[in-house]
C-alpha cells in the first residue's frame, strides 16, 4: 500500500470536507455540528474506500467503486447503524458539497495545464454536447419522476 498517496489523499479529503462545512453553514444555513459529523462520516466513507483501493488484489477496481460500494453498503438496511448515516448525511446539501469537489476537480485539471492546451479548441464542442446532453437527460428524468409523484 501506498502510504504517501494515502496521506496525500487525506490532506485534500481534509481541506475538501473544511470547504463542504463552510459551504453547507454559510450557503444554506446548515447548522456546524450536523455539519462536522455529517462530513467526517462521508470522509471515512471515503478513506475506507481509498484504502481499499490501494490494497493487493483490491487495487483492480478504482477508488470510487469502493467508495462507492461501502456508501451503499453503510447506507443500506444491512448495515446496523444506517438510519444514523443516512440521517446524518441527509442535514448536508448536495451543492455545498458538488462546488468542494469540482474546485479540486479545476484544480487537478490546472496542473496538466500543457496537456490541456494539446487538445486547443476540440475540446470546447466536446464539452458542451457533455454538458448540454446531461442537463437534457436531467431534465427529462426530472419531469417524468415528478410527473409520477404528482408534483407537476
Amino acid at each position: 500500500m501506498n502510504v504517501q498517496k494515502l496521506i496525500e489523499t487525506s490532506v485534500i479529503l481534509l481541506f475538501s470536507s473544511i470547504f463542504c462545512v463552510i459551504a453547507n453553514i454559510v450557503g444554506y444555513g446548515g447548522n456546524l455540528i450536523d455539519s462536522v459529523v455529517g462530513v467526517v462520516v462521508l470522509v471515512v466513507i471515503g478513506l475506507i474506500g481509498f484504502t481499499l483501493s490501494q490494497l493487493p488484489y483490491l487495487n483492480k477496481l478504482y477508488a470510487v467503486i469502493w467508495v462507492s460500494i461501502i456508501a451503499i453498503f453503510v447506507s443500506s438496511t444491512a448495515f446496523p447503524y444506517h438510519a444514523w448515516v443516512v440521517a446524518t448525511t441527509s442535514k448536508l446539501q448536495f451543492m455545498a458539497i458538488a462546488t468542494s469537489v469540482l474546485c479540486f476537480a479545476g484544480l487537478s485539471i490546472g496542473k496538466d495545464l500543457d496537456a490541456f492546451k494539446k487538445l486547443s479548441w476540440r475540446i470546447v464542442p466536446v464539452a458542451l454536447a457533455a454538458i448540454s446532453g446531461t442537463f437534457i437527460v436531467a431534465a427529462i428524468i426530472a419531469h417524468f419522476a415528478l410527473k409520477w409523484e404528482g408534483a407537476i
